[in-house]
């Protein structure tokens, strides 16, 4: 009886849905052949593809034509880039990219010079290496700040005895200045602040004259 049964399932013909439901989709070829041949820029993983489309062409040509210049961009990348392998997985090193991409942003304005870079760059004169706030001292074997308190710049105000400058005290005898000998080099110091912050007020006012020059035009 079973003998019978499979011979007559054996001789029906098979409905059509019934083979599209046992048979997978065909493959698309990993072969990409085109009329005008594929750029590349691996660099960047670009692919150009220069054959015209129809006027206005379906969701499945467009499907079909973004399809192929993928595959064609992957064989270019595993047949024309070294490949290596390491503990971390399989690596695929890109060529220098060859196509220019616009930038983000517009470019920086150009910075106006202050008064000392114009001056230092007609004279010649570099910007001198930046050597840390710490100075050593030779006479007590410690390091010392540059400025500040107990800064190398106040040496000599605190000391008990200090050489005299004759032409400085004929210059104050004349100008009627008076005030202790010991804090000459204080108000030296302090006058010299006053006169680069007057210079700086200076090139601030000249640069914002520039500015609203420059709005104006």
């Amino acid at each position: 009886m079973a003998q019978a049964l499979d011979a007559l399932e054996a001789s029906l013909p098979i409905e059509p849905s019934a083979q599209n439901e046992n048979t997978d989709p065909p493959k698309s070829s990993v072969t990409v052949t085109k009329p005008i041949p594929y750029t590349f820029d691996l660099g960047n993983l670009l692919v150009n593809d220069s054959n015209p489309l129809p006027p206005n062409p379906s969701d499945s040509r467009l499907s079909a034509t973004a399809r192929d210049c993928a595959q064609a961009l992957i064989n270019q990348l595993l047949t024309t880039c070294p490949i290596t392998s390491s503990s971390d997985g399989v690596h695929l090193t890109l060529p220098p990219p060859t196509t220019p991409l616009p930038r983000e942003k517009p470019l920086p304005a150009v910075k106006e010079k202050t008064k000392w870079e114009k001056f230092a760059e007609k004279k010649g004169i570099k910007d001198k290496k930046k050597e840390g706030k710490m100075v050593f001292d030779e006479e007590t074997q410690e390091w010392v700040p540059k400025w500040g308190y107990k800064g190398r710049n106040k040496d000599g105000e605190q000391d008990w005895i200090v050489e005299v400058d004759e032409k400085k005290e004929k210059r104050k005898e004349g100008k009627g200045d008076e005030g202790g000998i010991g804090g000459e080099g204080r108000r030296e110091r302090k006058e010299k602040v006053r006169r680069n912050e007057r210079k700086q007020r200076a090139n601030e006012r000249m640069g914002r004259k520039k500015e609203v020059g420059a709005v104006g035009m």
